[in-house]
């Protein structure tokens, strides 16, 4: 379903032309995070919810919206920031409209990712979740008889032709152009045209022929989806650090988005950069004893090659530190889709071709799967290590990574299963997953690690390393008994006690097996008396690869994320509350957080409630001062 291409500058009458030449019956493809084509999917929506007679269904995933404050207080902190990062951005109809309950009979969503933990509370959305290998959705899409894909692209001319580049998402669209070429699918290819988004060689970049209608124009013209790094804890760098030494020069490396991801790029730049301050690092974070899998400290001299279904910025930071450089056929980089934050963005846009064609954007089917070329790709593949991040594990070694046990889904599996089974297949690759060891909320702090539970990502049978911010399990090949104890090891000491007396009482271990001593000490308190030092000393920051929030935000946020978890213990407020009587190490700071948070001039008790709060929550997150006593704050 090719055609003569045809240009629209009008989004309405793009999405009319559309039903003209498919009929009343759609199936909108949408590609996963950044590469929607927002103002064609809100047309044809328009267009459905203005005509009971069009039949309407949207396959995608990870469905991108502005975050939202929960409290009055994230409100205040968010909007300037939603402002400064998303203003501009379209938000997608149906999401909308899912959220609010408020679909029209004739329109429907199927996700197979979601972004986490944002659709637990819509009926709907999990209703429709379709559970997915990412690797799967294509031929999903194809069943289901696509007719539309609609995509952002970015736009040049070469020798007076007109290109087109699938940019952040060749994902899944290759994989469906491959079919069309086939013959096994027949769909529309529709493109809206970004100028924000680079032009990635490869075999994303289409001739014109390859679409059917292209919308290109100022007002379709919208800033990118950007969200800001997170800070990084000294918590997820010990996991970090510990990762970074299970890498092997001239292997092979996958990680995620997130803190988490960014954890261990610091690590591996420390590694490469500071050789003597990662060893120690290391050694500081070992307990003495402690048995871990062979630690990989030295500096790259091979370096690592990138094969990831995400392409994450984290890599240009690798490239930069001379930790990415082995090629394979030409490029550094292999990877289905990419999401970041501006900066990200505009060094890609800035780089010369040459070097984005070292950046080799690929189907998703080629980066998470070995089936095609099996041996090219395993000779490529060579000590790779596929880390991924998980929400709880079983004493036993099960991952869950994606729901709840009542059957909500909090993410999706994604292309996890995809890399750990790439690792149990490749002579000499490892499936690495990170774990934090405790959760906190509602001022309560629960174990990640269990004795069981009622739903699993990856099954027992592929159990393979675990890594918390207290140390490593190498769970691959081991007996019951083993994994148990390797577990224990990493779980935090506060829960131990607990789950040992589960595995005792299901007979796993021995009844009088016990703890050793090196590991009874898993505390955050010895992560940070590890890790603070270095931290001292500008080896561990917040922000390694800089920070889309002003020095302001930065200092209100560790503030803020203490007075969320306060919010529910009535004493611990109240501590905060006195904390004001306490001194003050910045008062100049302190007043310029005050003011981004609209509380310099409090007119409501409600407002000056808040004020001595955030002034508490402020004084608790920086060392106090013997000053004097705090006079003239109301």
């Amino acid at each position: 379903m090719t055609g003569a291409l045809r240009y629209f500058d009008d989004a309405d009458a793009l999405a009319a032309s559309i039903v003209r030449e498919c009929g009343p019956s759609l199936l909108l493809a949408l590609p996963l995070g950044l590469g929607k084509a927002n103002h064609v999917a809100n047309a044809l929506y328009a267009l459905a919810a203005a005509t009971p007679s069009i039949d309407l269904r949207i396959f995608t995933a990870l469905t991108l919206e502005k975050p939202v404050g929960h409290s009055e207080l994230e409100r205040r902190f968010l909007g300037p920031v939603i402002d400064r990062l998303f203003g501009g951005y379209p938000e997608l109809a149906y999401a909308k409209a899912l959220r609010a309950n408020a679909l029209p009979p004739n329109i429907d969503v199927d996700e197979f990712f979601f972004l986490a933990g944002r659709w637990l509370g819509v009926p709907r959305a999990q209703q429709n979740y379709i559970s997915a290998n990412y690797t799967h959705a294509a031929r999903y899409v194809i069943e289901r008889g696509v007719s539309v894909v609609a995509q952002l692209v970015a736009k040049r001319e070469v020798g007076g032709e007109t290109r087109y580049s699938l940019s952040c998402n060749t994902d899944v669209t290759l994989d469906l152009l491959k079919a069309r070429a086939a013959g096994a699918a027949n769909f529309m290819l529709v493109g809206q045209v970004s100028s924000e988004l680079p032009f990635m060689p490869g075999e994303g970049d289409l001739p014109a022929s390859a679409f059917s209608h292209i919308l290109e124009g100022p007002k379709f013209d919208f800033p990118l989806f950007a969200p800001p790094r997170e800070p990084i804890s000294l918590a997820e760098y010990a996991t970090g650090l510990r990762v970074a030494a299970l890498a092997s020069d001239g292997g092979t490396l996958q990680i995620g988005i997130g803190s988490e991801g960014d954890a261990t790029v610091q690590a591996l730049v420390l590694r490469q950069r500071n050789n003597a301050a990662f060893c120690e690092a290391l050694d500081r974070l070992a307990p003495a004893g402690q048995q871990s899998p062979a630690r990989e400290d030295r500096p790259f001299e091979i370096g690592l090659h990138g094969l990831s279904e995400m392409f994450v910025d984290g890599f240009l930071a690798l490239i930069d530190a001379g930790v990415l450089t082995r090629e394979v056929d030409g490029a550094l980089l292999h990877a289905a889709f990419f999401l970041g934050p501006k900066s990200f963005y505009k060094a890609l846009r800035e780089m010369s071709e040459a070097d984005r064609g070292r950046l080799r954007m690929t189907a998703v089917s080629f980066v998470n799967e070995l089936y095609g070329g099996e041996d090219a790709k395993s000779r490529a593949r060579t000590k790779a290590r596929f880390v991924n991040s998980t929400m709880m594990v079983t004493l036993l070694g099960a991952a869950v990574s994606d729901g709840l046990e009542d059957g909500r889904v909090v993410s999706g599996v994604g292309g996890q299963y995809n890399f750990v089974s790439q690792a149990f297949a490749l002579a000499d690759a490892r499936s690495i997953l990170t774990l934090k060891a405790t959760r906190s909320a509602r001022g309560r702090t629960t174990s990640n690690i269990l004795w069981s539970y009622g739903h699993e990502t990856i099954p027992r049978h592929l159990r393979d390393i675990v890594v918390t911010e207290y140390g490593v399990a190498d769970l691959r090949g081991k007996s019951d008994r083993d994994v148990i104890a390797a577990m224990l090891a990493v779980a935090d000491s506060r829960f131990q006690p607990e789950l040992l007396r589960q595995a005792r009482d299901a007979r796993k271990i021995s009844a009088d097996y016990e703890i050793p001593a090196r590991y009874r000490d898993n505390a955050p308190e010895r992560v940070a008396r590890a890790l603070a030092p270095l931290r001292d000393r500008g080896l561990l920051p917040d922000f390694p690869f800089g920070s889309d929030f002003t020095p302001t935000e930065r200092a209100l946020m560790p503030a803020l994320e203490l007075l969320d978890e306060a919010t529910h213990s009535p004493a611990r407020m109240l501590g905060l509350l006195l904390r004001v009587n306490s001194a003050r190490e910045n008062p100049d700071r302190e007043a310029q957080c005050l003011a981004r948070m609209q509380l310099e001039n409090p007119r409501t008790l409600r407002d000056r409630l808040y004020r001595r709060l955030v002034r508490g929550a402020l004084r608790a997150t920086v060392p106090l001062t013997s000053a004097g006593p705090d006079e003239g704050v109301s």
